[in-house]
């Protein structure tokens, strides 16, 4: 099963608007900062307050996730260009089969790949420009999704 949500991009003001979305939608946020990330992280002590992942559930099974660009990042930023489709699904394959699908003519910003937060996860942009990240959470796995 193939889930998707959307994941938008900021200028560094991430927690402000998830602030804003918190009061419209309810619910609460869970936040990760560039400080909390292993220390190959390269930013700047300002940067390391800005959020690099931020989640709020919104309705039943939906997810609002983003991050603040930081860094080099930052330069690439237009609005317009501030968000990702972000697939979450139930296996390592099943991200590798939508993964090489996917980033056919396209091109990968990162390739299928274990992470720190404990995710099988990639980024590409596909041949017509829309930005994807594919992510199988192996902690949905441990809590029975």
């Amino acid at each position: 099963m193939v889930t998707l949500n959307p994941y938008l991009n900021y200028p560094g003001n991430a927690e402000e608007a998830f602030t804003h979305y918190k009061k419209v939608f309810g619910g609460e946020y869970n936040i990760v900062r560039f400080k909390d990330a292993p220390s190959e992280e390269n930013v700047t002590e300002a940067e390391k307050e800005k959020a690099m992942h931020i989640a709020l559930p919104i309705g039943k099974g939906n997810v609002l996730m983003a991050t603040d660009l930081v860094g080099k990042r930052m330069e690439k930023f237009n609005p317009g260009n501030d968000h990702y489709l972000s697939l979450f699904v139930d296996s390592d394959a099943e991200a590798d089969k939508i993964f090489a699908g996917l980033s056919e003519g396209g091109s990968v910003q990162l390739p299928m790949s274990k992470q720190f937060w404990g995710a099988y996860f990639g980024m590409l942009t596909d041949k017509w420009g829309v930005r994807w990240m594919i992510n199988h959470d192996y902690n949905q796995d441990q809590h029975g999704k």
